[in-house]
């Protein structure tokens, strides 16, 4: 009841009107049934411009923070994102993570929309980031399809640290959506893993035409905070765009390797 009546009433008069979203592709969501909508992630923005153009309800994994902040901010935060279906995600370890997988495989098991960040937190410098493979074992658990998605403007409008969004033009872009059924019973194998996840971030890199980064985002900002460069990354690290793996760079059905 809470998230149908604030979004009616407050978020979608509120923000296509100051905000003016474009929507782009929204013929690629489904009426009924699962799926999942997987998307870059600039600005705290994106919780609230997405589900204003999405007539479905999306449930959103968010990070456990949000539902465990101290004093009257903190109750009023945990309060909202509880209210619009919000998942809390414990971001502290693997089996936080396969917690995470089993409660949004409920949430498709009901046939209902899931919204997940594959970058697992905002980016900083406005850049895409290396995916983590939750979305990709929620994909081939559930078979649900994948649908790209890419927020364009957020960033610009509200980045990390900035309390109150500037009006600066948003437009929202739903891809074609994605099946993974040629890898139904390896969703076991990390390869596999690694291909879907790559093979989600390819198709939101080309919604978005950010630059990208072959790195975890976290990682990046803790080596930003260090003053170094990430480990672990080449060249195409700080502007090429990523190679797809598995079908998209083969042709075939075969993942390539993690």
């Amino acid at each position: 009841m809470f998230y149908f009546a604030f979004k009616s009433m407050v978020l979608v008069p509120l923000l296509r009107w100051l905000f003016r979203p474009r929507v782009e592709g929204m013929e690629h969501l489904p009426d009924t049934g699962a799926a999942i909508i997987a998307g870059n992630h600039l600005s705290f923005s994106d919780h609230f411009m997405m589900p204003v153009m999405v007539r479905r309800r999306i449930s959103f994994l968010a990070k456990m923070e949000y539902f465990t902040g101290a004093g009257l901010k903190g109750r009023l935060t945990a309060a909202f994102f509880r209210g619009i279906g919000a998942i809390p995600v414990d971001r502290s370890g693997k089996e936080a993570a396969q917690a995470a997988v089993d409660t949004a495989l409920g949430v498709l098991e009901r046939g209902e929309l899931l919204g997940i960040y594959p970058e697992g937190t905002r980016s900083h410098d406005g850049r895409l980031y290396k995916g983590r493979v939750g979305v990709a074992a929620m994909a081939l658990k559930s078979g649900a399809p994948v649908i790209p998605c890419a927020m364009i403007g957020t960033f610009e409008a509200q980045p990390t640290g900035r309390r109150l969004p500037r009006l600066v033009p948003i437009t929202i872009r739903f891809g074609e959506p994605l099946d993974f059924s040629r890898y139904d019973g390896m969703q076991d194998h990390r390869a596999v893993l690694r291909a879907v996840t790559d093979e989600i971030m390819y198709a939101i890199l080309k919604l978005s035409e950010q630059e990208y980064v072959d790195t975890y985002a976290t990682e990046a900002r803790a080596a930003l905070g260090a003053n170094r460069p990430p480990s672990g990354t080449g060249v195409r690290a700080w502007g090429a765009r990523p190679e797809p793996t598995g079908r998209l760079a083969r042709g075939t059905d075969r993942p390539a390797a993690a």
